[in-house]
């Protein structure tokens, strides 16, 4: 008997195996193990999971309400996010709450170590260092994974979350070198061993800034940007911010900097040829924007810190993959930076993606049975919108090791929601970043009520806990009283009319409720309840996060009309998506739509016709031709 025979062996055996330690896979990996899959998840390096890769923030324009439904399914984005926030802006206020969005500068090594003990502490969730090698499948099922070191990790369900790992290759300049992220190695063959069962891949490109020593910089010659210390924040469970909240900085590119970043335009790899693949266009790199505006002679540039204990600051809007030379010199010209000491240069890298349209919406594969994409192979951009759909992929592949139906959320339900539906239905020519404009029901996706659409669902299937859900039932009961005592509270003119008219607002003339005041634009909760002692009564009995809940009462008194208008919409377009077509045409015979839609309809196999209308180049009058053949 060989020594090293052991009778007690490690089990390699799961119901759900996630690959790679990204935002995707951390989320995909507890959402799993949370709903009670025996879970594994496949990291390269134990010590950088979570690690944020490009600029350490998390959320902004509709990324800030995919976090908050991430923490509102009972995900861990949020919580971790509010425990390393180094600052924190709500973007947007000057415009309505339907486009309200979160955004937090992070500590990158504590961002890393706050996923680290989450998932330590995360029961039926085991962690091992490993790099998938092959897909391992059999008759058109998912069996798990063969490791580069000749381990073989069995599993009902498998997750690739690998971001931009697959066949990853770094440019600097004329310079090329294989690899997955700064300083970490590209993953070869994994792409192939699952192209090899018909799902298609390509390249995407992405890129990174310079990362600069803050001691170099000349701070006083660039504008402070301070954050907000209000009670805002990504969890709706969780404790507030903790660290030290600090400063970022703005600064301005000028005519000097273009001319020296035109001089090595011969070098970039963008311009000459060296990278084929398509880059993020809302996010290009400096070099892209020279060129896409000619005439614009400065370009904004923020300097964020990196962390509380680290010199380490990141120089956003300066993404680049030219010569390193000519970034340093570039740099050099900038009033604020002509002393500056950077850790290493920018960089583009082009890796693997999946067609996502090879995705039923429960992100499960449609070739392969029990294979789920998630992230950056899906061709998506973005901390957030690979949390996301990790979150989803994990919650699915633990109802399908449990024979249940799939959790898909509609498009008037969430930000991911949205994006699952574009992705899958729409498919991707770019990297994919969500946008408040990518939703047609952005009054009822807000960043205030994700827990109110989501958090009894996620209860309902098990990935949230019991004491969230409590919260919620007590914040939603707390809503309740401050919306019922608005509805059925009235004041006389002699008590508000003064304030109406300080607030340049026609006065009352007779008894008016609460509800009908707020609703006006001038007024709201705080300056009514200046003059109005009981409303002030009635927020303060909140017995926690007071003004958190007295904002969405508000919210809910004041757009009541648009919010109810816009439900009226959603619930019509839900006959169009409780129609099921697929399986139902084929659609090479249909010569009554056109070529076009009939190619479409054909590859991606909608589900319902609400999805076909979706697909670009499936008309109004193609759908027609479809309703009126339903009715065959």
């Amino acid at each position: 008997m060989p020594l090293y025979f052991c009778k007690k062996t490690m089990k390699f055996k799961y119901d759900v195996l996630v690959i790679g330690g990204g935002h995707a896979g951390c989320e995909a990996a507890t959402a799993a193990a949370n709903m009670g899959a025996d879970t594994c998840l496949v990291t390269m390096d134990m010590n950088k999971i979570g690690q944020m890769s490009c600029n350490p923030a998390v959320g902004g324009i509709a990324k800030g309400q995919i976090v908050r439904e991430i923490d509102a399914l009972g995900g861990y984005m949020g919580l971790v996010t509010d425990a390393t926030a180094i600052q924190f802006r709500m973007l947007n206020r000057s415009k309505g709450p339907a486009v309200w969005s979160p955004r937090a500068q992070c500590d990158r090594g504590k961002f890393i170590w706050e996923w680290r003990k989450r998932l330590d502490h995360t029961d039926h969730l085991d962690i091992f260092q490993d790099q998938a090698d092959e897909l391992l499948t059999e008759n058109g099922k998912v069996l798990g994974v063969r490791t580069i070191w000749g381990i073989c990790l069995y599993a009902r369900t498998v997750i690739v979350t690998a971001g931009t790992f697959l066949n990853g290759l770094m440019h600097i300049g004329r310079r090329k070198v294989e690899g997955g992220r700064c300083a970490e190695p590209a993953v070869h063959h994994f792409t192939e061993s699952i192209t090899r069962h018909g799902i298609r891949s390509e390249r995407m490109k992405t890129g990174t800034p310079v990362r600069i020593d803050r001691r170099s910089v000349h701070f006083d010659e660039m504008e402070p940007q301070p954050g907000e210390t209000d009670y805002h924040q990504f969890s709706f469970f969780g404790p507030h911010r903790q660290l030290p909240q600090l400063p970022c900085w703005t600064c301005n590119t000028n005519e000097q900097v273009h001319e020296v970043l035109r001089s090595g335009l011969a070098d970039s790899p963008l311009f000459n040829g060296q990278i084929q693949s398509t880059g993020p266009r809302y996010c290009p790199s400096i070099e892209t924007k020279l060129v896409t505006f000619p005439d614009k002679h400065s370009h904004p540039l923020f300097l964020e810190p990196e962390g509380t204990d680290t010199n380490e600051m990141y120089l956003n809007g300066f993404s680049s993959s030219m010569p390193w030379e000519i970034q340093l010199e570039a740099i050099h010209r900038i009033p604020a930076l002509r002393d500056a000491k950077i850790y290493r240069p920018g960089y583009a890298i082009e890796y693997d993606y999946f067609d996502p349209t090879q995705l039923k919406h429960s992100l499960e594969s449609k070739v392969i049975d029990g294979l789920f994409f998630a992230g950056q192979v899906n061709g998506t951009t973005g901390y957030e919108e690979a949390g996301g759909q990790g979150t989803v992929a994990g919650i699915n592949a633990a109802l399908l090791c449990v024979g249940k139906a799939p959790f898909v959320m509609n498009r008037d339900e969430s930000y991911i929601g949205v994006l699952i539906d574009d992705l899958t239905t729409k498919g991707v020519d770019e990297p994919y970043r969500m946008f408040t404009s990518r939703a047609e029901y952005r009054i009822l996706l807000r960043q205030d009520d994700a827990d109110a659409r989501l958090t009894e669902q996620a209860y309902e299937i098990g990935i949230a806990r019991r004491d969230r859900y409590e919260w919620w039932l007590q914040k939603k009961a707390n809503i309740n009283r401050i919306t019922d005592f608005c509805n059925n509270t009235s004041v006389k003119p002699d008590v508000v009319n003064g304030l109406l008219e300080q607030l340049g607002t026609s006065p009352i003339k007779g008894a008016a409720r609460i509800t009908d005041l707020v609703a006006r634009p001038q007024v709201n909760f705080k300056n009514l309840s200046a003059v109005v002692p009981a409303l002030k009564g009635a927020i303060e009995a909140s017995p926690n996060r007071q003004e958190e809940i007295a904002e969405a009462a508000e919210i809910k008194l004041k757009y009541k009309g648009y919010i109810d208008r816009e439900r009226v919409f959603a619930e019509k377009m839900h006959r169009l998506e409780d129609i099921k077509i697929k399986g139902y045409f084929d659609y090479s015979r249909l010569h009554d739509l056109s070529t076009e839609c009939r190619q479409k309809l054909e590859r991606i196999q909608p589900e319902t016709l609400a999805q076909a209308s979706r697909i670009p180049g499936v008309s109004p009058s193609d759908i027609n031709v479809l309703l009126v053949l339903m009715g065959r």
